[in-house]
């Protein structure tokens, strides 16, 4: 009889255990999906908030922490920066971003989106301190795009972005003359190979300003105008689907103007 109860027992607590499992991963997949939707109406901070609630429930969940890394950068992309006090604040969510992106990493690290936030969030640490003052944060930028496009264990968007970003890496560490960037450890950047790399992006998933008008600019770098007033008019042309898309637009008519007798 004692161990019939005890059997029932363990039985009853079983049952609760999984139950209790079953409703905080509900619970936690809505904020998630809640988050989401904070994210596409860019209420960043709202963002966050909701997907600091769903890592409390759930911690350790490398769903959770990229999007927090991804909330922090948004955030910190429309930080004003105009006194050091400021631009100190904003260099502390960039680390934030990192920090989340980089456990997201090390618990999935056969995900691509871990590295591609990683990257990304180490990228506007990197364009914040100065790209050729930290080379060794440019090269491991570099590294994760590589590796996240090497998984390819992500959707198109995931994957066009990580080609993106190792587009606008070689792109920006291309500026400094080769000889200089090799003495630092960045003699591998190379805008022809940024060209190729944001040309993949916007194969994988176009009509999106960002991508379009960056490529824009590497060809105008290379004297390659027609090429560029292309890609400018599928700027102009291309919807919104990102925060800072009207800032695009308006880049990309300035551009036109500037190009036009090229």
């Amino acid at each position: 009889m004692n161990a019939s109860k005890r059997f029932c027992g363990i039985l009853f607590l079983s049952f609760f255990l999984l139950f209790t499992f079953s409703v905080k991963a509900q619970m936690v997949e809505k904020l998630i999906e809640e988050g989401d939707q904070y994210t596409e109406e860019y209420n960043n901070q709202k963002a966050l908030d909701t997907y600091l609630k769903a890592d409390k429930l759930y911690p350790n969940n490398w769903e959770i922490l990229w999007r927090i890394s991804r909330a922090h950068v948004d955030i910190g992309e429309h930080m004003p920066e105009n006194t050091s006090e400021q631009k100190d604040a904003q260099l502390v969510i960039y680390q934030k971003a990192f920090d989340y992106a980089d456990k997201s990493v090390k618990l999935a690290p056969d995900k691509s989106i871990t590295y591609v936030r990683r990257a990304i969030a180490n990228g506007r640490i990197a364009l914040f301190k100065g790209v050729f003052s930290v080379a060794g944060v440019v090269n491991s930028v570099k590294d994760d795009c590589e590796k996240a496009i090497k998984l390819n264990s992500g959707d198109k968007y995931e994957i066009a972005l990580a080609h993106y970003i190792l587009a606008r890496t070689h792109a920006k560490a291309s500026e400094k003359w080769a000889p200089a960037r090799a003495v630092i450890g960045l003699g591998w950047a190379d805008n022809e190979i940024a060209i190729t790399e944001f040309n993949k992006a916007v194969n994988l998933f176009p009509n999106f300003r960002m991508f379009y008008l960056d490529l824009a600019n590497s060809y105008i770098r290379e004297d390659e105008y027609q090429k560029a007033r292309d890609i400018l008019k599928k700027v102009i042309d291309s919807p919104k689907k990102d925060e800072d898309d009207d800032d695009k637009l308006a880049e990309a008519k300035k551009l036109v103007e500037e190009i036009k007798n090229e």
